[in-house]
């Protein structure tokens, strides 16, 4: 049997131990032509008309895309999107690829340049800001109250379309689909509104059980999501649902909720798998670049990790984190040590970042985390985790405290696979 291979950044280190169940994403027994796909998709939407049906000549169309954060097949979807729009009498001066950032940073133009492919220096290529008042537009508030600010250019747009990839979210079930929305050309306000939607009424405390990965069924935050995203009133929904090794699997498009639920019924498919029983240790990488590229985006590889381990068992994280945090306040919310601090620090002032940050100093009081990254051992000990400098010191920290004949997995694409063990 050969050694696992496990991602860290750009390069690929070998696991000591090949005889080890490997926890890995279905693959489809063959994978499309991905210019067929996207075409077949673009033929075929699921509960909307065509697109050129939608647009006509002359109208300013917004495309939504993620930012270079989240891999998605924008470089290969993109212009034959635009194609499309072309063929519909749109042309490429009445086109604008608008990067979802959320509240993430701006984009390169090497970024920008992967995001858009052969696209690039076709149409124009703007990336959102979240805190430029300027930049939004207020729609109003959800039935539940959420204020709802949007990018202009997308109100402004005759026509929008959002892309992006369907794939695991730690609290909203689900990415894609209605994410290409809010948190992605949404106010930082608006963010922040949607995602306190993962915390119960104060009265009872705690986060809402069904704000996990894989659920939508009861799932408050993506019900809050959903709703302010239904404001925008997108024309046109385009996503990817990706193999682990960031092949197209299938292409979904249509209309914003139901082409993303039957995107989302083929990632479940894909990516959660079922071992038999839980493990003392769990290795788990990232899935290399990008999904290691800081400590935000990594965080979803632990929390889908430790579902694979017994509480009190050991996890490794291997997780480069190139560009840190991920964001300048995420490291600050770990001045609170203390769970129940933590959790009416962020009732007062809820931030995304902090949820991250309180979610991991969470397992990590509950599970063993061995972090190799390029992170201190002092920002490494504040987040609740012990740093090791390699994959080898890692195996020897953990090998300290497993019993005698422990039960062990590897997990290559973390941030793609969701253990679910049925037999706790």
């Amino acid at each position: 049997m050969p050694h696992p291979l496990l991602k860290y950044g750009e390069q690929s280190l070998i696991c000591p131990n090949p005889d080890v169940p490997v926890l890995r994403p279905a693959t489809p027994a063959q994978l499309p032509d991905t210019g067929a796909a996207d075409r077949e998709a673009l033929a075929a939407p699921i509960g909307s008309p065509r697109l050129a049906d939608i647009v006509s000549p002359g109208e300013q169309v917004v495309i939504v895309t993620s930012d270079i954060t989240r891999y998605t097949g924008s470089e290969i979807y993109l212009p034959l999107l635009v194609d499309e729009l072309n063929r519909c009498g749109v042309n490429d001066s009445d086109i604008t690829v608008l990067v979802g950032l959320g509240i993430h940073r701006k984009q390169t133009e090497t970024e920008h340049h992967k995001i858009l492919g052969s696209l690039y220096g076709r149409v124009a290529v703007i990336d959102h800001d979240c805190d430029d008042p300027a930049q939004l537009a207020y729609l109003g508030r959800t039935v539940s109250g959420l204020p709802v600010e949007i990018n202009r250019r997308v109100v402004d747009a005759d026509r929008v379309i959002v892309t992006g990839t369907v794939s695991l979210h730690y609290f909203a079930g689900f990415g894609g689909g209605r994410k290409g929305l809010v948190p992605g050309v949404a106010s930082r306000r608006t963010c922040m509104a949607t995602h306190f939607a993962i915390f119960n009424p104060p009265e009872i405390g705690g986060r809402q059980p069904q704000a996990r990965p894989a659920v939508l069924a009861g799932n408050p935050v993506h019900e809050a999501i959903l709703a302010a995203a239904k404001m925008v009133k997108p024309d046109f929904l385009l996503n990817t649902v990706l193999t682990a090794d960031k092949q197209i699997a299938a292409v979904f498009c249509g209309d914003l909720e139901q082409a993303h639920l039957a995107g989302c019924t083929l990632a479940r498919e894909l990516y959660t798998v079922s071992p038999a029983r839980p493990a003392d240790l769990a290795v788990v990488s990232c899935g290399g670049h990008p999904k290691d590229i800081n400590f935000i985006q990594a965080h979803k590889a632990l929390d889908y990790g430790v579902q694979a381990v017994k509480p009190g068992g050991t996890v490794i994280l291997l997780a480069e984190c190139a560009d840190g945090f991920g964001n300048p306040t995420f490291f600050d919310w770990f001045r609170h040590q203390d769970l129940d601090e933590f959790e009416a620090a962020l009732r007062a002032h809820y931030e995304i970042n902090g949820q991250t940050a309180y979610a991991t100093l969470a397992k990590a009081r509950t599970w063993r985390v061995i972090l190799v990254s390029g992170f201190s051992a002092v920002q490494t000990a504040r987040m609740g985790m012990e740093k090791a400098a390699d994959l080898d010191q890692a195996l020897s920290m953990a090998y300290e405290r497993l019993p005698a004949t422990p039960e062990i997995v590897v997990i290559p694409d973390g941030g793609t696979v969701l253990p679910v063990i049925t037999n706790k």
